[in-house]
């Protein structure tokens, strides 16, 4: 398939700029993937939806304020500098925004004795970066959070960049389809029989980096880590066997539990299409390592039974794996119909449940 397959035409005032108050009220689209019917309806009735014994699976990642702002020594030049993924206590991948950084480039920071030196250059803006200190505990002083570059409008509450069930530090970008949920509306489903589960995904370097090839297959996605705990896995495998849908908060999930179905089987994330079992569902298990699976059209699913997710931008890799979900002509359908009905799209827009 075509990278421009996943093309469509959004106007930029479809962008949302700002998120909601309060989280639960942003609209809400139910797809059905198999009659391809859609209907709308307000976030925080999602449990009309759900039904007792189903799980939902939510990424508890937490986003480290990994925007700083920086200045080479020699020269005095303005850098940005986004932390991806931390490699030991001093060393970090990151992307870097500024003319000639190179190996060996120095640079330091306003108000800060703390000096960064590239150690490698990688892909286009991706350099590996080594502190003069661990830098793990000034991120809160030396920071910003990492909003993605369409949203320019200030963020007066950093803490709506986050989940509300946030808890382990490492992402440069929100899992931004559990913005959604308030305390109140978690304790609600639980209330009604929905199980609560979670993993952890840090997102990383794809979140950044638009698809640049024309043939789909020709994408390298990139290593995330990621892990789900032997307690949460209990609990999926528990209500699918009950008779319950495995329901993933996010793409980020999504990819966390069909990486744990993909390892259950004996197979390489990286390699899904050849492992055994394609079709079917295995219990899931605990791991803790990277993952690069790259889900697209043509993926045989094997955990996952429905998804909560917002609206992702065109060409994405989030669009193809939706498409894989549900269809590619159902989904751009769908975002076509939300364009219609003046939903709001990506990191602080709406969301689409499709079950």
């Amino acid at each position: 398939m075509k990278i421009d397959d996943f093309h469509y035409d959004l106007p930029e005032h479809y962008i949302a700029q700002t998120p909601l108050e309060p989280r639960d009220s942003s609209k809400l689209m139910l797809l059905n993937r198999q009659t391809s019917t859609i209907s709308h309806h307000i976030f925080r009735e999602i449990g009309d939806f759900l039904r007792p014994g189903d799980v939902l699976v939510m990424n508890n990642t937490r986003v480290i304020p990994a925007r700083l702002h920086a200045h080479k020594l020699e020269t005095g030049g303005a850098v940005e500098v986004l932390l991806l993924r931390q490699m030991s206590d001093t060393d970090w991948q990151v992307i870097v925004g500024g003319k000639r950084v190179f190996r060996g480039t120095k640079l330091g920071f306003a108000g800060s004795s703390i000096i960064a030196e590239v150690l490698e250059e990688g892909e286009e803006s991706g350099r590996t970066v080594r502190f003069s200190q661990s830098v793990n505990d000034l991120l809160v002083d030396l920071g910003e959070m990492p909003l993605p570059p369409y949203i320019h409008t200030r963020l007066d509450d950093n803490e709506r960049y986050q989940t509300v069930y946030s808890q382990h530090k490492g992402s440069a970008a929100a899992p931004t389809a559990g913005l959604h949920f308030t305390p109140e509306l978690l304790l609600q489903l639980r209330d009604k029989g929905v199980l609560l589960a979670y993993c952890t995904l840090h997102i990383g370097l794809d979140t950044f980096q638009p698809v640049k090839v024309d043939t789909i297959t020709d994408h390298k996605i990139h290593h995330e880590f990621a892990r789900l705990d032997a307690t949460n896995a209990h609990i999926i495998n528990q209500a699918k066997l009950a008779g319950g849908r495995i329901i993933a908060v996010g793409t980020t999930s999504a990819r966390t539990l069909e990486t744990a179905g993909i390892l259950s089987a004996g197979g390489d994330p990286a390699h899904p299409a050849a492992t055994r079992d394609m079709c079917a569902w295995r219990p899931v298990i605990a791991f803790e390592r990277d993952t690069n699976l790259f889900i697209y059209p043509g993926y045989q699913w094997r955990v996952v039974d429905a998804m909560i997710t917002n609206f992702h931008l065109p060409k994405s890799t989030l669009l193809m794996m939706l498409s894989a979900f549900a269809g590619r002509e159902t989904m751009l359908n769908a975002y076509e119909i939300a364009k219609q009905e003046q939903y709001r799209f990506f990191s602080f827009g709406d969301a689409m449940l499709i079950v």
